[in-house]
């Protein structure tokens, strides 16, 4: 009864996605829906919302007896899966060998039949289905909450209100709007349990503690560039499998990169990234500090992230096809984010505090030019990260 009340409570708090409504545009076009995102970000629920509006079939492809049906050699087995089907939704795809192909049939028989295939590695659902899927597929992420969904599901006052909140204990689903300890409950169960079972399970690693190493020492450096150099001595582990984890832990979606914005120029930093954590929460969970913000002398790399991953989130869900980048040179003059599109830039700095001053750096103008800047604080980011102000 406990549990039941648990998850009904938790169920209560499901936010009506941004990606919801762009999808179900898409549908009937024979064309394969594919849905990325980390482990618990909501994947199942926003397809039985999709199933319950439009009718349809779910299938989880962890259960055995799906797991075997798909990966039959008798194509009779997998057509009985779609036989007098209008949706299907094959949920945790990537479990299955040689997912790609298999989809790619069940489309070539079955044109008229809308599938949804979900995965939470892009490592294994992504390389699968890239090569047999070219021209009938539509790719969609999945983040957790985004302020704007928090937004438009209650309020403008009522999203900055959790503000101090969302940036100890993040936004995934199950999270959201919990009590502190239910929250770090959560927190610790995703981070200790789901976050790299793709990564374990398909094999990718020798060393599971390693990856917990790495991501400390990620989640200390968030807004600033990382040595791959470093990581390595600190960790006595080759470069190489440094960068394959790193590269596993973003197919995993669990952090991000951001490259550097360079034309060359010789004081500009060429091939550098920094690393930002998909969820505040997890990165918190790691490190093992959801102290209040007034007890943290993290709080602004904490805002960097945040205002970084929202803004992505905000991109993605309002199809802004933007490319971010960040900007620095050898003489330590920075900018936080650059989005290019179209040939034009424009540069952003993250700030906490409103009084902190901030103007765009006199080697980037001579560069570049006076192209648009903004500090984003306290005070305005509702506006970076919405499009409802």
């Amino acid at each position: 009864m406990l549990i039941l009340h648990r998850i009904t409570k938790k169920l209560l708090h499901m936010i009506r996605r941004s990606i919801f409504d762009i999808i179900k545009k898409q549908l009937f076009k024979s064309k394969v829906i594919l849905v990325f995102g980390a482990r618990r970000v909501g994947k199942t629920y926003l397809c039985k919302e999709i199933i319950k509006e439009m009718g349809g079939t779910y299938y989880n492809c962890e259960l055995s007896q799906v797991y075997e049906a798909l990966n039959s050699s008798n194509q009779n087995d997998l057509f009985q899966l779609l036989k007098d089907q209008k949706l299907v939704v094959f949920d945790e795809a990537q479990t299955v060998p040689k997912i790609g192909i298999k989809l790619k049939v069940m489309v070539d028989h079955f044109p008229n039949v809308q599938i949804i295939a979900t995965g939470s590695s892009a490592f294994e659902l992504r390389d699968a289905t890239s090569e047999p899927l070219t021209g009938r597929s539509r790719t969609y992420i999945l983040h957790p909450f985004s302020m704007e969904e928090v937004a438009m599901n209650s309020s403008l006052f009522e999203a900055q209100t959790h503000l101090d909140t969302i940036l100890r204990f993040g936004l995934y689903p199950q999270v959201f709007k919990q009590s502190d300890m239910e929250m770090r409950e959560e927190l610790f169960d995703i981070s200790s349990n789901y976050l790299y079972k793709d990564i374990l399970h398909f094999g990718q690693v020798k060393k599971p503690e390693l990856i917990q190493e790495i991501l400390k020492l990620l989640a200390l450096q968030i807004g600033n560039e990382v040595s791959l150099n470093e990581l390595s001595k600190i960790t006595q582990t080759s470069i190489h499998t440094i960068k394959r984890y790193i590269n596993l832990l973003e197919q995993t979606y669990v952090i991000t990169s951001l490259k550097s914005y360079s034309t060359n120029a010789r004081k500009e930093l060429g091939k550098s990234k920094k690393y930002y954590f998909n969820d505040l929460g997890i990165r918190n969970a790691i490190i093992n500090n959801f102290n209040p913000l007034s007890l943290r002398n993290d709080v602004g790399n904490l805002w960097e992230n945040f205002c970084m991953i929202e803004r992505i989130k905000y991109n993605n869900n309002n199809r802004n096809f933007i490319n971010p980048y960040f900007w620095r040179n050898y003489d330590q003059q920075e900018i936080d984010l650059i989005e290019e599109s179209g040939g034009s830039i424009k540069a952003f700095e993250f700030k906490y505090k409103e009084n902190q001053k901030t103007k765009i750096p006199n080697a980037f103008v001579k560069l570049y030019g006076n192209v648009e800047f903004k500090k984003i604080n306290k005070q305005n980011y509702m506006s970076f990260v919405t499009s409802i102000v």
